[in-house]
């Protein structure tokens, strides 16, 4: 068996599901084959059982042959361990492959995400990538799983046939005709189903996708009183995946039954028929009853034939929502001949004219607050489409690794992850506990430090679910100081603290990035007052620049600004 997750998922076929889904069964052909080998002997094992007992019956017991008895007895244990042995190696395939299958998917769509990454949320919602972990990466598993057991199942068909034609050709015919026939049936079911699986799934997608939004905006919802408002919002749209689960399940339970009551039927009508031959003669007792063996087992490949149908067609629809991430191509493209961005220098956006002096602790104000999102992408590279410069050397010339070595960009929505809050602080461990008590004294964070019974050695949950917004702010704070890039890009670091905490982070940030760039997009008065200068840019242009005491008296829209920040921050809190 091999060990997951793989070192090398390889680079997936995305241009259609059927093609994701085939470059997954060839990335693990081996245990596919594996599995199907053992369900194929597993199969073709209970397919044989119906035709030892009918020869048992007929020549040790109606033939009254002691040694011919024990012969087929010993011959069906035989056949019953092989079955076990089978099922047993089967099931260990099956899980290898659904673990191998859902296990290559989350590695591609994580790797594509980290390659994307400022890209990916501007053209998929957070739901949607979070429905690929959710739900889409099983059903492509289960679709790899039951392939074994499919396999299985056409043998087992193509045998019983083979067996029942040499015991009675009308028999025969009957079941060779009957089962295809049957499936036929399922088949109208299937197609309404695939397309109330999509409509399911992408209600599910968009219903995630609100809870995302909701929870990250729970702070500014309850300032503004839009609690109620979303509330409902999110309960109505609740309702309506509800209901597409109900008619998913309306028309699953009609093929589930239909997939009980056709076999049953087929049976009842295999058997009849193989009464009235042997009533006439033309059947032996054992025959008879190893054509009833064969009506009642025929009835698991055909489940399993429906079941991979469903699976196939829950399999394509999880693949298309795969390959709509792994299509998305990164804003940011690589120079064919790229340049080395110096040490030092400083940070110049030609478009809103934002010079950002190096060694120097800079603050943006914007008067309007939605463009610090724009400005930082643009100062960190995540927005291929501007021209800024370092020393002299613009962005775009040099490599994203180069980028990213040098200017560092913390936003608002930066994320813990499961770890210990060593590895979440510094994740390459490079940093001393000296210098990780530095950084948390700078963030303010000590209490978050003191609450935890291991220190830096704690659990940290999923996204720091433990810890409060302002505790994750500044702690997300901390793993950006111990980054110690050339450049450091604070928007809003302190939204989420109160004025106490605030203020000693003002007062520390400057000395702890001495002789460093450190750039803030703030209106917080707290931190204003402590940089070295001041950049207000309105219209998307730099309007004034100075000490923030200076620019208070001469400027009256900065003025403005600000203060409408302190009333936003009252109101709220």
């Amino acid at each position: 068996m091999r060990q997951l997750p793989i070192a090398d998922p390889g680079v997936p076929d995305h241009r259609s599901p059927t093609r994701y889904l085939w470059w997954v069964a060839r990335g693990q052909a081996r245990t596919l084959l594996g599995g199907m080998t053992f369900g194929i002997l597993w199969m073709a094992a209970q397919a044989f059982i119906p035709a030892i007992l009918g020869r048992a019956i007929d020549e040790g017991i109606a033939g009254q042959d002691g040694e011919r008895l024990l012969r087929w007895t010993a011959l069906l244990f035989v056949v019953g361990v092989v079955q076990a042995a089978a099922g047993i190696m089967r099931h260990r395939f099956a899980v290898t492959n659904w673990l191998t299958a859902a296990y290559r998917t989350v590695q591609v769509v994580t790797r594509k995400s980290a390659e994307l990454g400022a890209t990916l949320p501007k053209h998929l919602a957070t739901g949607e990538v979070v429905s690929v972990g959710a739900g889409d990466l099983s059903y492509i598993g289960n679709l790899m799983e039951i392939s074994a057991r499919f396999a299985g199942a056409i043998v087992a068909f193509a045998v019983v046939a083979s067996i029942l034609l040499s015991s009675s050709t009308a028999l025969g015919l009957v079941v060779l005709i009957g089962v295809p026939v049957m499936l036929f049936a399922l088949g109208p079911m299937l197609r309404p189903l695939h397309r109330r699986q999509s409509a399911q799934r992408e209600a599910v997608g968009e219903l995630n996708s609100l809870g995302s939004d909701i929870v990250a905006g729970l702070r500014v919802l309850r300032g503004i009183g839009g609690e109620d408002s979303f509330s409902q919002r999110y309960r109505r749209e609740s309702q309506e995946v509800r209901q597409a689960g109900v008619r998913v399940a309306g028309i699953q339970s009609v093929l589930d039954a239909a997939q009980v009551l056709l076999p049953g039927v087929f049976v009842v009508l295999v058997v009849g028929l193989g009464a009235h031959f042997a009533l006439h003669g033309q059947l032996s007792a054992g025959s008879l009853v190893a054509f009833y063996g064969y009506a009642t087992f025929l009835v698991l490949p055909l489940r399993t034939a429906t079941e991979f149908a469903n699976q196939l067609m829950r399999g394509l629809v999880a693949a298309r929502r795969v390959i709509r991430v792994l299509a998305l191509q990164p804003d940011i493209t690589e120079p064919t001949a790229p340049v080395r961005l110096p040490e030092r220098g400083d940070l110049v956006d030609p478009i809103s004219g934002v010079r950002a002096r190096d060694g120097l602790f800079t603050a943006i104000v914007s008067a309007e607050p939605d463009s610090y999102g724009p400005l930082a992408d643009r100062l960190g590279r995540y927005d291929d489409s501007s021209e800024v410069r370092y020393g002299g050397v613009t962005l775009a010339s040099a490599t994203r690794a180069d980028v990213r070595e040098r200017i560092l960009v913390s936003d608002t929505g930066s994320q813990l992850f499961t770890g210990t809050l060593r590895s979440e602080l510094d994740p390459e461990g490079r940093r001393t506990d000296d210098e990780l008590t530095a950084a948390i004294r700078t963030a303010s964070a000590e209490d978050v430090l003191v609450a935890l019974t291991d220190g830096l050695d704690s659990e940290v949950e999923e996204k720091g679910r433990s810890f409060s917004g302002g505790q994750r702010q500044r702690l997300v704070l901390v793993r950006a100081l111990l980054a110690d890039p050339s450049v450091l890009v604070l928007v809003e670091p302190t939204s989420a603290v109160d004025a106490h905490t605030e203020a000693r982070i003002a007062d520390r940030l400057r000395d702890h990035r001495s002789g460093r760039t450190t750039v803030v997009l703030t209106a917080s008065p707290l931190l204003l007052d402590h940089v070295d200068e001041v950049i207000f840019v309105a219209a998307g242009r730099v309007a004034a620049s100075g000490k923030h005491r200076d620019l208070l008296a001469s400027e009256p829209q900065y003025r403005r600004t600000v203060t409408r920040q302190i009333e936003e921050e009252e109101a709220v809190r």
